[in-house]
């Protein structure tokens, strides 16, 4: 894959990243996840599937790689991956997040996954913890699910500490969740601190089923921006592991695309995302090596108006897809 420049920032990106939620602890919400995964989930299996998931991105030409304080052993894993592979830091692009603590304890019926908290004081320690896994290889630094109700935006402390790491060097971002994508990211867009805007980078959530923060996107992109789209496969739910029969008709529609396509049904919903002129990076959220080889099939696909147009109707409200998405389980 080609890289290009992230929105205006001077960091390289494919078109397709790997994203590591479902790689860096043994439970996660896509769909069949612990299926996945496979029966092994001692820290030491986890890893060596994770290096082995990393290698088939690698081969396939992937070079962005996301993952969060948040992921378990995610960094870890990564950072031990490129040291092993002896990948150079001028090669890949690798982002993190904070604001999000692991709290499972590797359980994966753990009552309680992770919590978030956005203060300085998690900021400063996990900054500190991603520059002890990452070090030279972290470029971009987001916001971890920055909401109106948490109030991060709006915490002065916290945006200045991210305005010092600014001019050290890191590209700051935030991600996006929830049915008000689009108004915390115009709220981002007009923070600036001494002059200068803080955030070089968005990452939300847009796929077949909940593309309402597109047009905000796509001003974002015109505003210089990088912009990365995570969960574009919702979480499982644009793929044959969905097996919710009220979503049956739906999946029957993808299979006549992919089939039509000569394809599958997760590199047609990726071409989807893919075919967005704002869309920088779309992240795979690829479990295994076969997913990978999958989710890239969607880079050969020509999205035209005819496909967009069938799929039109498989768009729910912004309000019934995050409640549907919060009800998913961690296996």
């Amino acid at each position: 894959m080609e890289r290009k420049l992230l929105g205006r920032t001077e960091l390289k990106v494919t078109p397709l990243g790997l994203g590591l939620a479902a790689l860096g602890r043994p439970g996660y919400i896509n769909l069949k996840h612990s299926q996945d995964l496979g029966p092994q989930k001692d820290v030491s299996s986890v890893e060596q599937h994770a290096h082995g998931v990393l290698d088939a991105a690698w081969e396939a030409g992937i070079r962005y790689f996301d993952v969060a304080r948040s992921y378990g052993l995610a960094e870890a894993f990564l950072a031990s991956w490129l040291s092993g592979r002896r990948i150079s830091p001028d090669e890949v692009t690798v982002g993190s997040k904070w604001g999000y603590v692991y709290t499972a304890d590797w359980q994966v019926n753990a009552r309680v996954h992770e919590v978030k908290e956005h203060s300085l004081d998690v900021l400063r320690r996990q900054r500190r913890e991603s520059d002890q896994n990452l070090g030279k290889y972290l470029g971009l630094y987001q916001i971890h699910s920055a909401t109106l109700d948490s109030g991060v935006l709006e915490n002065q402390e916290v945006l200045e500490q991210l305005s010092q790491y600014q001019q050290e060097g890191l590209v700051i971002g935030l991600t996006l969740s929830g049915p008000n994508q689009a108004v915390v990211l115009r709220r981002a867009m007009e923070i600036a601190i001494n002059g200068q805007l803080l955030f070089g980078c968005v990452e939300a959530t847009w796929n077949l089923l909940e593309p309402s923060a597109g047009p905000t996107l796509q001003e974002a992109n015109r505003r210089g921006m990088g912009v990365i789209v995570k969960e574009a496969l919702a979480n499982g739910r644009l793929t044959e592991n969905n097996e919710d029969p009220s979503f049956a008709s739906k999946l029957k529609a993808l299979k006549q695309a992919a089939d039509e396509q000569e394809t599958t049904v997760d590199a047609i919903a990726l071409a989807a995302v893919l075919a967005q002129p704002w869309a920088d990076v779309v992240l795979s959220g690829a479990t295994t090596r076969q997913q990978v080889i999958s989710n890239v099939a969607a880079a050969q696909i020509i999205w035209s108006p005819t496909l967009a147009e069938r799929f039109a109707s498989m768009v729910e409200t912004p309000e019934r897809y995050w409640e549907k998405r919060s009800s998913l389980r961690w296996t």
